[in-house]
Formats: structure tokens, sequence, C-alpha cells
């Protein structure tokens, strides 16, 4: 029987998500279908999970396990290319277990099949990218930030997306920006998690939100309802008002669409891209507010005359399944030769 299919899995703080492709890049999973990831469990837990998925997936698309080639498999890091993670821990695996854990080798022994790691965000990019530009995509390149609850990055060159020697390229969120102009006057420069002071995620982020933007607004706004609500909470309202015109929250995302311009400014003159893509929960909301906010992001995005006849700033589409397929599309330029 011939090695057509690789199964594409996209571990998450609370879920994972699978899909399958054939070697000609058709998706058999249309819908998306989620199973609970069990990482706060420790490893042991979470690689059954992901058995389950994979399992899943070989049901939902109506193949044999002996057909496929191989698993693309993403994941949230900090990690290594090869799919160790950090040995500090992170925010999706803070069990001790975790720390320094081999997760890529650890899955390929438990399914006894070849498996391709990227980062969760370098997945979504790369699906992105081939996604849009189809059967050029091994002639283009693009740069895409993803909005979360921290500011994920990827970079696609010439249809493979850029790992770097330790694995860590295209953490966009953690480049520093200058910020004279987006904050206001007495508002404090924002701090990221990461311990470093006034970088992208640090505005673009509901993490930026709720530790630095939203806290120095609300003592604008000393009289806004969001006063009245946890920080958390507040927090994730946000974007709800947003939706509704009201002022302080749009100019907490007109400081974000500010920020997110200057990274792709700061991107225009290291990589030059084709496109730059913009995906996350801040472009999951309603058309009118979805396209005033691109646009921010273009108004703010300064790149010089040849860039902008031949550059387009877009949205990440089909985001839910990004992360699955992209570390398909991986999986297959790396096994299907």
């Amino acid at each position: 029987m011939t090695l057509d299919y690789i199964v594409g899995l996209d571990n998450g703080g609370t879920a994972n998500k699978f899909t399958v492709m054939d070697r000609a890049g058709n998706y058999l999973v249309d819908e998306l279908i989620e199973l609970p990831s069990r990482v706060t469990e420790g490893p042991g837990a979470a690689l059954g999970a992901l058995k389950d998925a994979f399992e899943a997936a070989l049901t939902t698309a109506g193949i044999s396990r002996d057909q496929v080639l191989g698993v693309g498999f993403d994941s949230p890091g900090p990690a290594s290319a090869d799919g160790v993670l950090s040995s500090r821990g992170a925010t999706n695996f803070a069990h001790r277990e975790w720390w320094g854990f081999d997760f890529r080798s650890a899955l390929e022994k438990i399914l006894e099949l070849p498996v391709v790691y990227s980062n969760d965000t370098n997945a979504a990019a790369l699906y992105a990218h081939h996604r849009h530009f189809g059967a050029v995509a091994a002639d283009r390149s693009s740069a895409a930030a993803i909005v979360g609850t921290g500011l994920g990055g990827g970079l696609i060159h010439e249809g493979h997306m850029i790992k770097g020697a330790a694995g860590m390229a295209g953490e966009l969120g953690h480049v520093h920006i200058p910020t004279d102009g987006i904050l206001r006057e007495g508002q404090p420069v924002p701090v990221c998690n990461c311990g470093f002071v006034g970088d992208a995620e640090s505005f673009a982020s509901l993490t930026g939100i709720r530790n630095n933007l939203l806290p120095y607004w609300l003592t604008q706004y000393p009289d806004h309802e969001l006063n009245q609500l946890d920080i958390a909470d507040a927090a994730k309202a946000v974007r709800g008002f947003g939706e509704r015109g009201d002022e302080m929250a749009l100019t907490i995302f007109e400081q974000q669409a500010m920020a997110i311009g200057r990274l792709f400014t700061i991107v225009a003159n290291v990589f030059d891209p084709d496109v730059y893509f913009i995906g996350g929960g801040v472009l999951e909301a309603e058309p009118h507010f979805r396209d005033w906010f691109l646009d921010q992001v273009r108004r703010h995005t300064n790149l010089r005359a040849e860039q902008r006849d031949v550059a387009e700033v877009l949205e990440v589409t089909d985001l839910d399944m990004a992360g699955c397929r992209g570390a398909a599309v991986a999986a297959l330029s790396t096994l299907g030769h």
C-alpha cells in the first residue's frame, strides 16, 4: 500500500486539532474537531491525548494507519527547532515534567511514525502563505503576526518556514518597536511577560491589554463601566466595546494597530516580504471593526514606494485550522520527496 497521507496535529493549551492531507495538498478533514489536550496533566496524559487525536484523524478521513507517510505536529513554544521544550517551562507547559521535554521524539515513539515539528504560529503562517499563493507559493515570501494571548509570528521564504539556528526565528512579538508617537504623555512604556520593555507583544496581545494598555486608559476614563470589572475580565471585554464604537476601546486598538504597523515596517527593512499577514482574536470580530483595524495597520506600516507597489497587508483566514494544516504542509515538504 502506498504512503499517500500526512496527519497534521495541532497541540494547544486546552485542545488538540487535527487534519489529514494527501500528497497533492488536499485536506480530507473539512470541519473543526477539537479534543482535550490534557497538557496540564503532564507529558504522559498529553501524549495519550495526541494519540487519540491521531486515531480520530484516521477515522474521520477514512484512511488506515499503513497509508500514512508521517505526522506534522505543532505546539506552542518556546521550543527548539526539533521540538524540545524550553528548560524554563512555558505558559502551556508549566508542569515540571515539561521543562526540557523532547516533545517531538516522544510523540514519534508513541505513534511509531516520522514526526516533523513546527512552532504553532510558524505552522499557521505557513498555511496562510500556501493558501494565499497556491501554485506560486515557492516563489513568494510572507510574514505573519498572530494576535492572541501573546503575539506569535512566522516568516516564510520561498514556501518554507524560516526556523533559525535555535528554532526561534519569526518571534515577531519580541521585536522592540519605537514607542514615540504611540504612547500618550505620561503613559508608561509597556512591559512584556518575557521581560522586554516596549516590544510588539507588550502592545498587541490580550496580555498587553490586560497588563499595560487597559490599566492606563481606565485612569483616563474613570467613569467607564469596565472599571467595575476584574482587570482580566475587563481585558477580554474590550473588543466587544470596540465593535460598538467605544472611544476608549478604539484608542486601545489604535495603539495596537500602530505597534503592528511599526513591527511590519521593521520587517519590511529586514525581510521585504510579498505579504504581511495578521491573524488572531482581534480580527475575529464584526466586519466593520475588522476592516477598520486592518486599515489602521496598513496606515501605520511605512513601506517604501517600491514595496507598496508589490506588497499587501492581509488577514489570515481559517485560523482555527491553520496550525494543523500548516504542520501537515511542513511535514510533507520534509518527508514527501
